[in-house]
Formats: C-alpha cells, structure tokens, sequence
C-alpha cells in the first residue's frame, strides 16, 4: 500500500517550479492543498512501528515428524533472540507445513535479531544445520495489524487456528477497509468464531489482509460457518466486501506444544 507524502511532493515541486509568493495561492498539478495530497494515502497511516513477521515453511513429507521433533526440543535458542507469537502444523489447506508469527517492535530490531542469530554457535549448529535439509521451501510476510485490531488470546487452550488469507482489488484500506472490517465483525460479534487479530500486509503479495481466528475444535468450526450462512447479517456484510475480493484461502491450523498461541 504505497503512501506519499506531501512534504516530499511540495519539495519536488519547488526544485521543478519555484513558486513565487504571488502565486502561492494558486494550485498547480504540484503544487496544491493538504485535502488534496490526502488523496494518494491508501490506508491509514500506521500509529506505531510494531509489525508482525508470517512465516510458511514447506518441509519434506517424510521429514516432516523429524522437524516438528527438533523445533520442539530447539526453539528455545530462537525465541531467545525475539518474541514468538505462534507457531502451528497446517492439518487442512496444506500438508506438511508450518506457520508462525513473530513480533519485532522495528525493522531495525528485526535486523539485530538476524545478525545475532548468524553469529548464534548454539543455533546455527544444533538447530538451522539440521532444520534447513528437512525443508523444501520457506516464505515470509510483513503483516501490521489493522487500526481497528487487536491481537488477542483464545479464550481456553486446546483449540484449533484458521487463517482466512484475502487479496483484495488494488486500492487499499481506502477502497474495501470498511467494508472488509463490516464483514469480519459480523462473525466476530454474534461468536461464528473468536477473532485472534487482523492484519494487512506490507511486504509479500500486496493487498492482502489476514483473519486470525480460533475454535474450540474442527467440527465446531463447521457448525458455526454452517449458521453463519443461514445469518441475513453476516449474507449482507459479506455481499459488501466481496465485490472487493479476487480471491481467499484459508487453512485449518493445530498449534504446537511449544506455541505461546495455543
């Protein structure tokens, strides 16, 4: 979601075309008022520096046990370094693997975090030169929560975790934000399932927003989508915001013994 500033096109446009003050109060295509450079801003600007890292990993299929083993017996050595969020095995929408979300309180932070684990004895022989053979692939976001989220916790341990992932039409909070927000609210609200957090990405596929979710279980998850079908408030939100949606993908998620999620 790109953002200008107007400071920056003022500038520009004064090394293009000094303005004279007899024609400061003329509006020109670069030169012109506050309300109008508010216009290029597709999303509310973020309040605070505080993102969340999603990381997929794709592990070989008969390795898949063994890795789970050893980032069980090893993750201590990375969280360490930073605050994990949680971590989860993919049971439906992909097989063999798995998700976690990290914290960082700036991309500088972020940066310390990495270099210290490089120079990590501990982690770099008895966890990443083991873990990375056992994976085929590895993937990551840089996701902000949404202004109007926040990260919660489950209301009970033992559940399951679903990831409702959505592109969304080009344009930004701006465009579908409301109605995106309409749409989440109104499974939040009645309990078709407990929203965990929302987040908006800025790094990885852009427009794209997430929906963290938890349920007491698989089949409660049916339950609830099945009469959250049959609601005219969830049919009349979920109307407004599709017309924004190119295309979902969701996956059903177990959290790890290890997860602080869980």
């Amino acid at each position: 979601m790109i953002k200008f500033r107007c400071s920056a096109l003022r500038s520009a446009a004064a090394l293009l075309s000094p303005v004279t003050p007899a024609a400061q109060n003329k509006t020109s295509p670069l030169c012109f008022p506050l309300q109008h450079c508010l216009r290029f801003s597709s999303a509310p600007q973020q309040e605070h520096s505080t993102f969340y890292e999603f990381r997929t990993y794709s592990i070989h299929p008969h390795l898949n046990s063994a890795f789970l083993q050893l980032t069980n017996e090893k993750i201590h050595l990375r969280t360490a370094h930073s605050q994990l969020i949680g971590y989860w095995s993919i049971e439906y929408g992909g097989l063999n693997k798995v998700f976690h979300i990290w914290k960082y309180d700036s991309y500088s932070q972020r940066a310390g975090v990495r270099s210290a684990l490089s120079q990590d004895p501990s982690w770099l022989s008895d966890y990443i030169s083991k873990a990375i053979p056992m994976l085929k692939s590895q993937d990551n976001e840089v996701t902000y929560m949404l202004p109007w989220s926040h990260l919660q916790g489950p209301p009970q341990e033992g559940g399951v975790y679903e990831l409702a992932s959505y592109m969304m039409h080009p344009g930004g909070p701006a465009v579908w934000g409301d109605t995106f927000q309409a749409s989440i609210n109104s499974h939040d609200a009645p309990g078709y399932g407990k929203l965990i957090g929302a987040f908006h990405n800025e790094f990885g596929p852009m427009n794209r927003v997430h929906a963290l979710w938890w349920f007491e279980s698989a089949d409660q998850r049916a339950e609830l989508r099945h009469r959250a079908h049959t609601d005219p408030r969830v049919v009349a939100a979920v109307r407004g915001s599709v017309v924004h949606l190119d295309s979902q993908e969701n996956k059903l998620m177990f959290p790890l013994p290890f997860s602080p999620l869980k």
